[in-house]
């Protein structure tokens, strides 16, 4: 059950505040009454692929992925929207018309937003959601005995990268579009309907970096198996050809002090788990009652998935085979 947090300022209780500030979660959550509670984030970034509306896809799924993580139904979003002036007028309605379609395949009404000039285009979403209080998901929520599923690979912020250097194979491009432009929709509605606690959305901080939010926050530690990891196809030949973007570093440095591998890998390989990632998937904590019904119940709705690790007692993550 989520209980109520202390406001930032003067050390004051807000009762129908049930996560906030203090909490490592990308939304906020208020309780409206015994069975509803609004869910409320943001999220907008810079171009991460060449065509406008792809990226204006990505980007409103990206934004929608905090509500799914947790838990939610997102249903009202305003756009968030800032263009150069020399920029061509029909640049940027490709990309509102990107995350309008992406929003009304998630069921979500766009309300209008507001843009800006801006020396570089920036892109994303304010969205709102519903979520029960009794079943909202949240960082915090793992426990040991659970089993932690990934639902989309790995690799999205190397092979983008490589694009940006013009280094890309267009193949590899496309697939890695189609991954960041699906939505977490149906992976979170199976972790509600088995009664998942703990998930976070994959994403700017990388695999690890989010793993060590949620173990951190739910007072645990975390074993993952590399080899059960699942990375695009293209995903180890652009980290071997070192493409990574720089948040890929900055994920190591601040979070690396909570990884121990206890497996002999590459750095490349090693710096995939660091890789930021745009529009990723969610990282589930499954209950061990709930995994059987879990795994039937993503193959009926052909939702892929992959078992990657387990959470433990104690803290940290580390890396095995």
């Amino acid at each position: 059950m989520l209980r109520p947090v202390k406001g930032v300022f003067s050390g004051l209780e807000f009762p129908d505040l049930l996560v906030g500030l203090n909490d490592p979660d990308d939304a906020a959550v208020w309780r409206l009454d015994e069975a509803r509670a609004l869910v409320v984030t943001t999220d907008f970034f810079t171009p991460v692929v060449d065509d406008p509306y792809d990226y204006g896809a990505i980007a409103a799924a990206n934004s929608l992925s905090d509500v799914y993580a947790m838990g939610g139904k997102p249903f009202l979003a305003l756009n968030v929207l800032g263009l150069p002036e020399s920029l061509a007028a029909d640049v940027g309605g490709q990309i509102l018309l990107g995350g309008a379609e992406k929003a009304k395949e998630a069921g979500v009404v766009v309300a209008g937003g507001h843009s800006i000039q801006d020396e570089e285009p920036k892109y994303g979403l304010i969205v709102l959601g519903f979520v029960h209080p009794e079943k909202a998901i949240t960082k915090t929520g793992a426990k040991p005995g659970d089993r932690l599923f990934l639902t989309k690979p790995l690799g999205f912020g190397v092979t983008t990268s490589a694009l940006k250097k013009e280094k890309a194979d267009p193949a590899d491009v496309q697939e890695v579009i189609g991954w960041m432009k699906q939505l977490n929709d149906k992976s979170a509605d199976l972790a509600v309907s088995i009664g998942v606690r703990g998930c976070t959305d994959i994403t700017g901080f990388s695999l690890l970096g989010h793993a060590a939010e949620m173990a951190e926050g739910s007072g645990v530690g975390l074993r993952l198996h590399f080899s059960q990891i699942p990375v695009v196809d293209c995903g180890y030949k652009y980290a071997q050809e070192w493409h990574f973007p720089g948040g890929a570093f900055n994920n190591r440095l601040y979070f690396g002090k909570q990884v121990s591998f206890n497996v002999d890998l590459d750095e490349y390989k090693q710096m995939l788990l660091f890789d930021p990632q745009t529009s990723g998937g969610l990282l589930l904590s499954v209950p061990p009652g709930g995994i059987e019904k879990f795994v039937s119940l993503a193959k009926k709705v052909d939702q892929p998935i992959w078992e990657i690790g387990e959470v433990v007692e104690g803290h940290g993550i580390v890396v095995l085979d």
